[in-house]
């Protein structure tokens, strides 16, 4: 970290880490010069589902959750930027204190719910932008207390693929209850099949991702992967955050309820992410999240079959120059491994990562 990016970091630990979040997002939303971007490297460039990306490395869903601020992260050397997860009517999440930085493991617990301010307020920032290039994709979900989940992604589709790069079905948050549910198979092929028939008929077809959790089992992949092939879904993002706790030293937040995501995260969403790539082929687009918090950590997820790579947690701790630095970095090994293309590693790790599950 440079030392502008350590003093900005004592600055924000020094409030509370959903103040510190807001603080974030205003500077980014008021324009200040937080960070420089990278020399574009055109080794880095990524062509999926249509979308040219001129980086590897994304945002993850979470941070800008109500699309205030896609623009400027872009700005920050980030070659795509997810926003969301938005829900269809504004709902305040979940009761205060709930997001928890676990320092001495460089991770976080988050159990937020879902909040944001709805279709509406997000739809309103997106047409404003709209024409203004770069890739923005859209995470969409369902409000706590829905009738009708599934209607609720219907409906996400239908008011943001003009506005899209990509939409994320997110049924993966473990802080929304009975959420993860829609993973199991039966729910999960009703689910896809509304989703896929209502971007059929909406006023754009953008592609289509679902993300998924971490804590899967074997017999879970392999259903998701099935109903993800036989309804077409465009691609997979893995992971969510966790619910375990193994191997933390924070001991004395270790119990705090909701999602960790961070350091800890990256070994076991790196092999349910190698496992996806066995199941699904070569062909399916994956991005690959979970610890990514250096070159190194992102260079890795290629390896173990990632197309493309996003953080969150990692700029937490690293600072908003972590963007610049990933990209700078993975230009360098491009050069020293005298790579043509960075997806000349992908998948060189998959085996390997996979038998760690």
């Amino acid at each position: 970290m440079s030392v502008l990016d350590r003093i900005g970091q004592k600055l924000l630990f020094s409030f509370d880490p959903e103040t510190a979040h807001g603080m974030s997002i205003a500077a980014l939303r008021c324009g200040l010069p937080v960070a420089s971007p990278p020399s574009q490297d055109a080794r880095l460039k990524a062509s999926l589902c249509g979308l040219d990306f001129p980086n590897p490395l994304g945002m993850a869903a979470g941070y800008d959750k109500n699309a205030e601020v896609p623009d400027a992260l872009l700005k920050l050397g980030f070659g795509f930027a997810e926003v969301g997860t938005i829900t269809p009517l504004p709902q305040p999440g979940n009761p205060k204190p709930r997001i928890f930085r676990l320092t001495a493991d460089e991770a976080v617990i988050n159990r937020l719910g879902f909040n944001n301010e709805g279709h509406a307020a997000a739809e309103k920032r997106l047409a404003a932008r709209k024409g203004r290039g770069g890739i923005v994709g859209v995470n969409i979900g369902a409000n706590k207390d829905s009738a009708d989940r599934i209607g609720d992604y219907e409906r996400g589709v239908t008011r943001f693929a003009r506005y899209a790069s990509y939409l994320t079905v997110n049924i993966s948050s473990p802080n929304t209850p009975g959420l993860r549910n829609m993973q199991a198979r039966e729910q999960l092929g009703e689910l896809l099949s509304r989703v896929m028939a209502a971007r059929a008929t909406a006023s754009a077809q953008p592609p289509v991702f679902l993300k998924i959790a971490p804590d899967l089992v074997e017999a879970e992949l392999e259903d998701i992967a099935a109903e993800v092939v036989e309804k077409t879904i465009d691609g997979v993002i893995v992971s969510n955050t966790t619910l375990s706790r193994t191997g933390l030293r924070s001991t004395s937040l270790a119990s705090e309820a909701g999602g960790l995501s961070g350091k800890p995260l990256f070994e076991r969403s790196t092999a349910v992410l190698a496992r996806m790539r066995e199941l699904l082929g070569p062909e399916m687009a994956i991005i690959g999240v979970g610890g990514v918090d250096s070159p190194e950590t992102a260079l890795e997820k290629i390896r173990a079959g990632a197309d493309l790579v996003q953080l969150y947690t990692g700029m937490i701790y690293a600072g908003p120059a972590l963007p610049g630095r990933i990209v700078a970095g993975m230009a360098r090994f491009a050069d020293r491994e005298r790579l043509k293309s960075i997806r000349e590693l992908r998948d060189t790790g998959c085996a390997n990562w996979s038998r760690r599950l």
